[in-house]
């Protein structure tokens, strides 16, 4: 990169804030008391994230008597509910080629019960009122290289074959540049009802609000330090107080495990993003984007970019950084050189948006696993029941992981609970210094592919081989 394009384009983040623009809210609700003392429940919920609030407000709607208590560290919706793109997903498989890849024939089932989810969150939406900016426009796979658009071209005729192109449309050079205007676009492929958009900070408040109309106790800034057995239950022990509880649901995600033999499944991904000034009029026509897709680019390092309710962009993915220990720590959740990276693709995928300025730039861990989709279980003879490992699409299939842990903890056996996705899980990550030394390969081969063509180089097919891997 030159050094006056460097010049020019970091430019326009000369004004960003390092804090995520969707928490960056006036009507941010005040936390709820911190808990003190002890309380009894019939259910403890772990994690004030969408995880966790899904699992509350859930088991509330299954059963209104039930006496639910949820704590979260710090504040609801704080972490990666709060700080990612607000890309609804259908998907429970982090997509649907994951998903074809690892659960053949599981997949039809798969498809089904993750549409099924989505409509499920559209009607909780209505239901509980959650002023969120939800708009279910679908997402476009878009190709930025000649082989990522034959590649596009033939998964089509693939989800053709299998029967599982429903809503789905092929869209050539001009079709997809018709919808959205860009020199680098090649082809596309829309999901026009798989994928939503929402605003995920007020998504999470407004689960938040829903739970407590409910009766739902939240006690926020109160980590829960301990998980042991008490008598017929379990008990959580806190900063000031204690809970005792018939089952716990733990939705914790990227965060350590009360369990600690599920450490070991996910490690953390620092994910980055930008967010610009509202367009104008004349530069909201330059781009079209008349019908509000969500888009992610086809490369391996690939980014993710949408418009707010007010026509801003947001633009994030390419770097993954995975750091050394799988530490979370606040001082990465902010990179300028990612963000000056960041800048620089934006203005070659929008040339002629040059001058537009970005007001907020933001990180935050994502977790993942081996397979890129959550796995579930349960401890403590079924006492005990977690889901983790969304891999950076748990804003709709956090809603399903809720489900699964209250089926799961009811001991019920459901159409959920049979999967196979369900039933298994992924290899745990080793230690390191083998797991970063992986990671390390993984990340630079698959920068080299996606500079050959998308040839994948022996050490890609050897994971592809075992079903492992590393994504954002």
């Amino acid at each position: 990169m030159a050094p006056s394009a460097m010049s020019r384009w970091t430019k326009a983040l000369s004004e960003a804030r390092p804090v995520p623009y969707w928490l960056d809210d006036p009507g941010r609700p005040h936390p709820e008391p911190a808990l003190t003392g002890a309380e009894t429940c019939d259910l403890l919920v772990v994690g004030g994230g969408y995880s966790g609030l899904w699992t509350a407000l859930n088991a509330k709607e299954r059963d209104p008597g039930r006496d639910v208590v949820l704590l979260e560290g710090r504040e609801v919706g704080w972490a990666a509910s709060g700080r990612n793109g607000g890309f609804c997903a259908a998907s429970l498989t982090h997509g649907l080629p994951n998903g074809l890849t690892r659960w053949p024939d599981e997949i039809h089932t798969l498809q089904e019960l993750g549409a099924r989810n989505l409509d499920e969150i559209e009607k909780a939406v209505a239901r509980h009122d959650l002023d969120c900016e939800f708009e279910r426009t679908g997402e476009i796979d878009v190709a930025t290289e000649t082989y990522q658009a034959r590649e596009l071209r033939d998964w089509y005729a693939e989800l053709q074959e299998k029967g599982l192109a429903d809503g789905v449309e092929f869209l050539d050079a001009d079709a997809v540049r018709d919808q959205v205007a860009s020199p680098t676009f090649e082809a596309g492929l829309w999901d026009r009802r798989g994928v939503a958009m929402l605003n995920p900070a007020k998504l999470v408040w407004g689960l938040k609000r829903a739970c407590l109309r409910l009766g739902v106790r939240i006690h926020e800034h109160t980590p829960a330090l301990t998980l042991k057995p008490y008598g017929a239950g379990m008990a959580v022990r806190t900063p000031y107080g204690s809970v005792r509880a018939r089952k716990v649901a733990l939705g914790t995600n990227i965060f350590p495990n009360l369990v600690r033999r599920v450490r070991a499944y996910t490690v953390p991904v620092y994910d980055y993003a930008l967010m610009t000034e509202p367009l104008s009029g004349e530069q909201l026509a330059a781009v079209g984007w008349k019908n509000r897709q969500g888009l992610g680019d086809s490369a391996n390092q690939f980014h993710y970019f949408r418009l707010s309710a007010d026509n801003r962009i947001l633009w994030g993915g390419y770097d993954a950084v995975y750091p050394y220990g799988g530490r979370v720590r606040a001082e990465y959740d902010d990179r300028p050189e990612t963000y000056a990276k960041l800048a620089g693709h934006f203005f070659t995928c929008f040339p002629q948006l040059e001058g537009l300025r970005f007001t907020h730039a933001w990180g935050g861990a994502i977790d993942t696993c081996s397979r890129f989709s959550a796995f579930y279980g349960t401890a403590h003879h079924g006492k005990v029941a977690y889901a983790a490992g969304y891999t950076g699409l748990g804003v709709g299939a956090t809603r399903f992981g809720a489900d699964v842990m209250l089926d799961l903890l009811a001991g019920e056996t459901t159409e959920r609970t049979s999967l196979e996705m369900v039933r298994k899980k992924p290899l745990p990550f080793p230690p390191e210094p083998f797991a970063w030394t992986g990671i390390a390969l993984t990340k630079w081969s698959l920068a080299r592919a996606d500079e050959h063509g998308g040839r994948r180089n022996l050490w890609l097919r050897t994971m592809d081989r075992f079903g492992l891997g590393f994504d954002s």
